[in-house]
């Protein structure tokens, strides 16, 4: 993951679509999925460097919400 900023929110989480961290927070608490979030910004149609860090980004969002 790379930061051109210290705001996390501008964190570029896939470096193939540019899509930042941000972008792939708001997208899900709108309820998107991981499914539909990748459709919706090319995140995980790439190299697939980012799969992992998606998921567990998404998990920790998840779990926030629980606690």
């Amino acid at each position: 993951m790379t930061a051109k900023s210290d705001n996390l929110d501008d964190e570029i989480m896939c470096e193939c679509s540019g899509t930042t961290r941000g972008k792939i927070q708001s997208l899900y608490k709108q309820g998107l999925d991981i499914d539909a979030i990748s459709s919706w910004t090319g995140t995980l149609s790439g190299c697939g460097g980012c799969e992992w860090d998606i998921a567990q980004f998404l998990k920790e969002l998840t779990e926030h919400e629980k606690a």
